[in-house]
């Protein structure tokens, strides 16, 4: 398996999704909290699809 570098738009909507989750997660946050670690586990599968996937 190879595996690419994801692009810069793509890594930064995974920092985005992520840090959404992360601060949703220790913050109480009203529309954000009940979702922290879908975010977060969003964020960490578009990373993993976008190495696997060339051009992503």
């Amino acid at each position: 398996m190879k595996l690419n570098a994801p692009k810069q738009v793509t890594w930064w909507i995974a920092l985005i999704l992520g840090a959404l989750g992360l601060i949703a997660s220790l913050v109480t946050v009203p529309v954000l909290s009940g979702l922290a670690l879908w975010l977060l586990v969003i964020g960490w599968a578009l990373l993993l699809v976008a190495t696997v996937t060339k051009g992503l």
